[in-house]
């Protein structure tokens, strides 16, 4: 078993690099530990997360606007937790079955166990039956991902205080979640169960939620989000948490230092994910890491070996299942000795809540901490008639451009499908567009996207026709 490129971990980022390896000619072998192939995007991330907010979202549709639309629905509307959570699975099986037919059609052999080095070319396998065996191959891409980032003081117990992996299982609608962490994560798993009657507590040490991203974001996040039931507690600093069994305490420290405490039912760690290497065995080759753990690599994705690549989380960079899919597409690339490039700053961030929030480029407190002289173009969501046609009336588009060239250098939208919406800032930004070549495209009317082409007009000379 001889391979051109075998790639560990069969998440976003390894499954695509081995196809694309396939695709160039290289014999490719795919290792994965566990029993299903996709990763935690699509077994414990990104798919089933995606699956309970539909499902909750239709839900929460149900009971609070379907009244206003003049769909009458006799009796009491119930949540069936169950079946929601039955159909994640199947959302799950039918997506990691697709990858399974991916790698036959590709022709990229699937080995499945505990891959480690043995040395630069040598990979062994441990199935969980315990049985070994030995590849060789002339290159490595090391995909493995992350794992949810624990505390020290908050000792999970995988039932009441939980990671996002339990969150995706739980038999009940919590009476209280205790959200800890104003991020990504936290604000979407508690959103799917907001929406089915929780409340929902979140505790964050900064000031601001989802902090990596535009701060004007965050803030109409905020008031959007307290609609369904959130409350938020800023600079705080969480310092214990213990369950009982049926109740959680969670400790923590105001900005004043003073100590307060918050009960509920259920607690949610979600304050980010740190790489995940173990059993690689990387000291066997002499991969070095960072002070975080993660691997380091060079601007070609090379770690300290030759021939031994990292991507995705397990080195620096946004925890992206599209950041790491880009990433494995470059090495491949490079392999079959090909002059490909990935703009980092392009890479767009999205939060799935509703509304959905999604940012590409520079943020405004980065271009002030540049020094860059800047101008920017708002448009709120309010103001178009596609978004007042769905009741989708919440957020903005927010243009920031060059003030003397007029080129886009960041977009931030907070909205009704922004999710979507901001693949066309990414074109745009990718081409180098001005603020004023997308104010002078036609938009379909009535869409979301017009709001993109508002925000754009008011960027340039306030030129804005709908507000």
């Amino acid at each position: 078993m001889q391979y051109d490129v075998t790639v560990i971990g069969s998440g976003p980022g390894g499954y695509v690099a081995a196809i694309r390896c396939a695709q160039l000619g290289l014999k490719t072998a795919l290792i994965e530990k566990y029993d299903t192939l996709g990763g935690t995007c699509l077994n414990v991330g990104c798919i089933p997360s995606k699956a309970l907010l539909d499902s909750s979202e239709h839900y929460h549709n149900a009971t609070h606007t379907f009244k206003e639309h003049g769909i009458d629905i006799p009796g009491e509307i119930k949540v069936n937790l169950e079946q929601m959570i039955n159909r994640k699975a199947g959302v799950v099986k039918q997506t990691c079955d697709g990858i399974v037919f991916l790698m036959k059609k590709n022709k990229v052999d699937t080995h499945f166990g505990l891959g480690s080095f043995i040395d630069r070319n040598t990979i062994k396998i441990v199935a969980k039956d315990g049985s070994e065996k030995q590849i060789t191959t002339k290159n490595v891409i090391i995909a493995t991902g992350s794992k949810p980032t624990v505390l020290p003081s908050v000792p999970v117990d995988y039932s009441r205080i939980i990671t996002s992996t339990e969150a995706l299982e739980l038999k009940e609608v919590p009476k209280h979640m205790i959200v800890i962490g104003g991020g990504v994560i936290g604000l979407e798993l508690g959103s799917v169960y907001a929406r089915l009657g929780a409340k929902v507590s979140v505790v964050e040490y900064t000031d601001t939620l989802i902090p990596s991203m535009d701060r004007a974001l965050g803030k109409e996040l905020q008031k959007s989000l307290k609609k369904i039931g959130f409350e938020f507690f800023f600079n705080h600093k969480v310092v214990g948490a213990i369950s009982n069994g049926t109740e959680v305490t969670v400790s923590a420290e105001d900005s004043t230092g003073k100590l307060v405490e918050f009960k509920g039912d259920y607690c949610l760690v979600a304050v980010g994910r740190s790489p995940y290497t173990e059993g690689l065995n990387l000291e066997a080759v002499g991969v070095t890491l960072d002070k975080r753990k993660r691997i380091e690599v060079d601007a070609h994705l090379q770690t300290s070996v030759a021939g031994i690549y990292a991507i995705g989380d397990v080195i620096n960079g946004a925890m992206l299942a599209h950041k790491a899919e880009e990433e494995g597409v470059l090495v491949a690339e490079q392999l079959a000795g090909q002059k490909p490039h990935i703009n980092y700053n392009l890479i767009p961030g999205v939060v799935y809540t509703w509304p959905e929030v999604a940012g590409v480029g520079y943020t405004e407190e980065q271009l002030k901490e540049q020094g860059r002289a800047y101008k920017v173009g708002n448009f709120p969501f309010k103001a178009s008639g596609r978004a007042r046609a769905s009741m989708d009336i919440d957020g903005f588009v927010k243009v920031l451009a060059d003030k003397t060239t007029d080129e886009i250098l960041g977009v931030h939208m907070i909205g009704p499908r922004t999710a979507d919406m901001i693949a066309e800032a990414v074109v745009a930004m990718e081409f180098r567009a001005s603020a004023e070549d997308i104010a002078r495209m036609s938009h379909a009317h009535p869409t979301f996207t017009e709001s993109f082409k508002e925000a754009c007009l008011a960027a340039t000379d306030n030129r804005a026709v709908h507000i």
